[in-house]
């Protein structure tokens, strides 16, 4: 399986329907992979707060959507879109993926659980999802995050119980924050025996330098391919029956003790 990932420069300069333009470009160019990663939010900014709610879309149907289902289709690919700022029909905002399959089809939406802020921006403008997603390819399961998810393990363990073996995590991590991002991406892979595949923004966006390096880590914590700080293209080979593999060869998972239903103690 091959995978790529597009660590977008999400500079406020550029129009939001130009970057859209250029990234649809960017992922019809990625045919031949068979899994594309967007960042989190590329199209605004994650930091950019006083956009969101003028280009707040709907999950289907809106201009981003419509963008990444076409490239999809054209490439021939399976696309994880990053991230948007969906509008409910009741009028709140969530921050949403979106997984597009080669037919052009949306496959998948996953709302962000843990919204970022301490009680300020994302926290306070949007609303958090309720549901752990996780989106069946022909030969992996990816199970679904987004950027300050990566600091709840559990929420990763519960994917790992629902199948998947392709944690996918778009983001727009800060750059003062670079080596949490490193080593909680590792970390993830570790201890759930999965593929973690984290795809950063580049660039500046409400004022936050962003961290970039995107990364690719294998079941046993390897990092395949690492980003630097700017725009960039990381395609790496994956190999789907790793994961199955490691989990045998080193069982720690049915070692689990906390966490399952155990009975309550008086």
């Amino acid at each position: 399986m091959r995978a790529s990932l597009l660590q977008v420069d999400v500079n406020s300069q550029e129009p939001v329907a130009e970057r859209r333009e250029r990234v649809a470009a960017l992922v019809r160019d990625q045919a031949g992979s068979d899994l594309v990663v967007l960042p989190e939010l590329w199209a605004v900014g994650a930091f950019a707060y006083e956009t969101f709610d003028a280009e707040a879309e709907a999950a289907a149907g809106g201009p981003t959507a419509e963008a990444m289902a076409s490239a999809a289709a054209e490439a021939g690919v399976w696309l994880h879109a990053g991230s948007i700022v969906e509008r409910d029909p009741d009028g709140t905002l969530y921050n949403t993926s979106l997984v597009f399959g080669p037919d052009g089809a949306l496959h998948g939406t996953y709302r962000k659980i843990h919204r970022f802020g301490f009680d300020e921006g994302e926290a306070v403008m949007m609303g958090g999802g309720q549901d752990l997603v996780t989106v069946q390819l022909p030969d992996a399961v990816m199970g679904l995050a987004i950027c300050y998810d990566l600091r709840f393990p559990e929420m990763f363990r519960r994917l790992t119980d629902d199948g998947a073996t392709l944690l996918i995590l778009p983001a727009g991590w800060p750059a003062r924050r670079r080596g949490h991002w490193s080593l909680l991406g590792r970390a993830r892979a570790v201890e759930n025996q999965a593929y973690v595949l984290a795809c950063c923004s580049a660039g500046t966006t409400g004022g936050v330098e962003q961290a970039g390096h995107s990364q690719v880590v294998d079941p046993w914590g390897e990092v395949l391919a690492e980003a630097g700080e700017g725009e960039q293209v990381l395609t790496v080979e994956l190999d789907p029956g790793k994961v199955a593999a490691t989990r045998k060869e080193f069982p720690v998972l049915r070692d689990r003790v906390l966490g399952l239903d155990l009975p309550k103690r008086d």
